[in-house]
């Protein structure tokens, strides 16, 4: 009993390193290292506009973790602008320009988006008022009077149920 429960602890061990090993893995494997620059402060500039935007091919990824082309593509022409001497809002603007807003990971508060950020709550707090609306209208409604059965109707309920 103790030897299976030896076992099962250094299995369940050795699933989590190498689960750990992975995810390590897979986070070194996104930006390749002849993308990397020589300059420390460029690169963290780099690195900071890289996970903000995201992904045209993988979606909801950063284009710092992600491994498609698109996403590589993105990542030299972002440290090519930088390397140009252009600012962090200068280099997003150009990206945006080029592949349109859904390109950000966080869209801006601006212009149409408005009406995105807003719809959630807005549905939400419409569904409430129909939902009250209803509830009340069912609470105040006069309930359907019933109506007797005939005599005729009696008899012949009568002779369904006995059968």
């Amino acid at each position: 009993m103790k030897n299976a429960r030896l076992i099962l602890k250094t299995v369940g061990l050795f699933c989590a390193q190498i689960s750990i090993m992975l995810v390590v893995l897979s986070l070194a494997w996104a930006v390749q290292p002849d993308e990397v620059l020589d300059d420390p402060i460029l690169e963290e500039r780099a690195r900071e506009l890289s996970k903000g935007l995201r992904c045209l091919v993988c979606r909801n990824e950063s284009i710092d973790e992600s491994n498609a082309d698109l996403a590589r593509d993105l990542r030299l022409l972002v440290r090519e602008r930088l390397i140009a001497g252009e600012t962090n809002d200068e280099v997003l603007d150009f990206v945006v320009d080029r592949y349109g807003e859904y390109v950000l990971l966080k869209p801006e508060f601006t212009g149409s988006n408005w009406l995105l950020y807003a719809a959630g709550p807005l549905i939400f707090l419409i569904s409430l008022a129909l939902g009250t609306r209803y509830v009340r209208a069912r609470q105040s409604a006069v309930p359907d009077q019933e109506i007797a059965l005939s005599e005729e109707e009696n008899a012949r309920l009568n002779v369904i149920l006995k059968k």
